[in-house]
Protein backbone atom coordinates (compact mmCIF):
# COMPACT_ATOMS: atom_id res chain seq x y z
CA UNK A 1 0.00 0.00 0.00
CA UNK A 2 1.41 3.53 -1.07
CA UNK A 3 0.89 6.75 0.63
CA UNK A 4 -1.27 7.81 -1.85
CA UNK A 5 -3.74 5.07 -1.47
CA UNK A 6 -6.97 5.40 0.17
CA UNK A 7 -6.84 4.25 4.26
CA UNK A 8 -10.35 2.14 4.74
CA UNK A 9 -10.41 1.00 8.25
CA UNK A 10 -12.91 -1.02 9.13
CA UNK A 11 -15.16 1.84 11.71
CA UNK A 12 -15.89 -1.10 13.84
CA UNK A 13 -12.06 -1.46 14.36
CA UNK A 14 -10.86 0.11 17.59
CA UNK A 15 -6.93 -0.18 17.06
CA UNK A 16 -4.73 0.84 14.32
CA UNK A 17 -1.24 -0.60 13.07
CA UNK A 18 1.53 1.94 13.07
CA UNK A 19 1.15 2.10 9.55
CA UNK A 20 -2.30 2.64 8.98
CA UNK A 21 -1.90 5.29 11.72
CA UNK A 22 0.58 7.31 9.64
CA UNK A 23 -1.28 6.73 6.38
CA UNK A 24 -4.43 7.58 8.19
CA UNK A 25 -3.07 10.88 9.68
CA UNK A 26 -0.61 11.64 6.88
CA UNK A 27 2.54 11.69 8.80
CA UNK A 28 5.69 9.48 8.75
CA UNK A 29 6.14 6.67 10.49
CA UNK A 30 9.15 8.26 11.95
CA UNK A 31 6.69 11.25 12.72
CA UNK A 32 4.81 9.05 15.32
CA UNK A 33 7.59 7.47 16.61
CA UNK A 34 8.86 10.95 17.07
CA UNK A 35 5.05 11.87 19.01
CA UNK A 36 5.50 8.70 21.25
CA UNK A 37 9.09 9.36 22.23
CA UNK A 38 8.23 12.68 23.25
CA UNK A 39 4.59 11.76 25.66
CA UNK A 40 2.22 13.31 23.05
CA UNK A 41 0.83 9.77 22.10
CA UNK A 42 1.16 6.08 23.14
CA UNK A 43 0.77 2.67 21.56
CA UNK A 44 0.20 -1.07 23.34
CA UNK A 45 2.71 -3.76 21.98
CA UNK A 46 1.15 -6.98 20.25
CA UNK A 47 2.50 -10.49 21.37
CA UNK A 48 4.41 -9.70 18.66
CA UNK A 49 6.12 -6.43 19.80
CA UNK A 50 4.03 -4.34 17.27
CA UNK A 51 2.55 -0.94 17.95
CA UNK A 52 -1.44 -0.76 18.17
CA UNK A 53 -3.16 2.69 18.61
CA UNK A 54 -6.61 3.31 19.68
CA UNK A 55 -8.51 5.10 17.26
CA UNK A 56 -8.97 8.17 19.12
CA UNK A 57 -4.97 9.13 19.11
CA UNK A 58 -6.20 9.97 15.64
CA UNK A 59 -7.58 13.36 17.06
CA UNK A 60 -4.76 13.47 19.89
CA UNK A 61 -2.58 13.44 16.30
CA UNK A 62 -4.78 16.64 14.75
CA UNK A 63 -4.49 18.74 17.86
CA UNK A 64 -0.31 18.29 18.15
CA UNK A 65 -0.84 18.99 14.15
CA UNK A 66 -3.15 22.03 14.69
CA UNK A 67 -0.94 23.67 17.28
CA UNK A 68 2.27 23.38 15.55
CA UNK A 69 0.64 24.92 12.92
CA UNK A 70 0.17 27.72 14.51
CA UNK A 71 3.47 28.09 15.99
CA UNK A 72 3.15 26.39 19.27
CA UNK A 73 6.21 24.69 20.60
CA UNK A 74 6.41 21.14 20.67
CA UNK A 75 7.25 21.20 24.36
CA UNK A 76 4.64 23.57 25.90
CA UNK A 77 1.89 20.78 23.71
CA UNK A 78 3.37 18.12 25.32
CA UNK A 79 2.70 20.22 28.88
CA UNK A 80 -0.53 20.82 27.58
CA UNK A 81 -2.02 17.23 27.16
CA UNK A 82 -0.35 15.95 30.67
CA UNK A 83 -2.70 17.91 32.39
CA UNK A 84 -5.20 16.34 30.69
CA UNK A 85 -6.55 13.65 33.27
CA UNK A 86 -5.57 9.86 32.45
CA UNK A 87 -3.86 11.27 29.04
CA UNK A 88 -7.44 11.37 27.35
CA UNK A 89 -7.66 13.11 23.86
CA UNK A 90 -8.37 16.78 23.93
CA UNK A 91 -11.74 17.79 23.32
CA UNK A 92 -13.48 20.84 21.78
CA UNK A 93 -13.66 22.49 24.73
CA UNK A 94 -9.94 22.04 25.74
CA UNK A 95 -9.06 23.44 22.26
CA UNK A 96 -11.02 26.65 22.58
CA UNK A 97 -9.54 27.09 26.61
CA UNK A 98 -6.30 26.44 25.14
CA UNK A 99 -6.26 28.43 21.93
CA UNK A 100 -7.54 31.35 23.97
CA UNK A 101 -4.60 31.32 26.00
CA UNK A 102 -2.11 30.86 22.78
CA UNK A 103 -4.01 33.75 21.14
CA UNK A 104 -1.81 36.57 22.91
CA UNK A 105 1.29 34.60 22.03
CA UNK A 106 -0.35 34.02 18.40
CA UNK A 107 -0.98 38.18 18.62
CA UNK A 108 2.30 39.10 19.71
CA UNK A 109 3.90 37.01 16.57
CA UNK A 110 2.01 38.50 14.27
CA UNK A 111 3.04 41.98 15.24
CA UNK A 112 6.83 41.05 15.16
CA UNK A 113 5.90 39.74 11.68
CA UNK A 114 4.60 43.05 10.67
CA UNK A 115 7.29 45.17 12.26
CA UNK A 116 9.37 42.79 10.11
CA UNK A 117 7.72 43.30 7.30
CA UNK A 118 7.64 46.50 7.48
CA UNK A 119 11.32 47.30 8.36
CA UNK A 120 12.78 44.43 5.87
CA UNK A 121 14.46 46.47 3.53
CA UNK A 122 15.54 49.58 5.64
CA UNK A 123 17.39 47.83 8.55
CA UNK A 124 18.84 44.22 9.66
CA UNK A 125 17.95 45.48 12.94
CA UNK A 126 21.04 43.69 14.52
CA UNK A 127 23.18 46.60 15.10
CA UNK A 128 25.68 45.55 13.35
CA UNK A 129 26.33 48.35 11.08
CA UNK A 130 27.08 46.40 8.11
CA UNK A 131 24.61 48.30 6.04
CA UNK A 132 25.71 52.03 5.43
CA UNK A 133 22.51 53.25 6.42
CA UNK A 134 23.10 51.71 10.04
CA UNK A 135 25.25 54.76 10.82
CA UNK A 136 22.33 56.82 10.59
CA UNK A 137 20.01 54.89 12.06
CA UNK A 138 22.23 53.32 15.43
CA UNK A 139 24.88 55.87 15.97
CA UNK A 140 27.50 55.33 18.21
CA UNK A 141 26.28 51.53 17.81
CA UNK A 142 23.73 51.68 20.45
CA UNK A 143 21.83 48.73 19.69
CA UNK A 144 24.96 47.02 19.78
CA UNK A 145 25.50 47.68 23.48
CA UNK A 146 22.19 46.24 24.69
CA UNK A 147 23.26 42.81 23.19
CA UNK A 148 23.07 40.55 20.44
CA UNK A 149 19.60 40.42 18.50
CA UNK A 150 17.69 41.99 16.18
CA UNK A 151 16.40 44.87 18.53
CA UNK A 152 14.56 47.41 16.27
CA UNK A 153 12.73 44.44 14.49
CA UNK A 154 11.79 42.22 17.82
CA UNK A 155 11.11 45.60 20.31
CA UNK A 156 9.91 47.70 17.55
CA UNK A 157 12.56 50.38 18.36
CA UNK A 158 11.84 53.13 15.62
CA UNK A 159 14.24 55.33 17.10
CA UNK A 160 18.05 54.34 18.24
CA UNK A 161 18.02 57.55 21.23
Amino acid sequence: MTRDEDVSIPIGRKELSIGEMAQRIGVSVSTLHFYESKGLISARRTAGNQRRYDREILRRIAFVRAAQRFGIPLNEIVEVLRQLPEGRTPTRQDWAVLSENWRSEIDRRMEDLRRLRENITDCIGCGCLSIARCALVNPEDEYGRRGPGAHRLLRGDTDPS
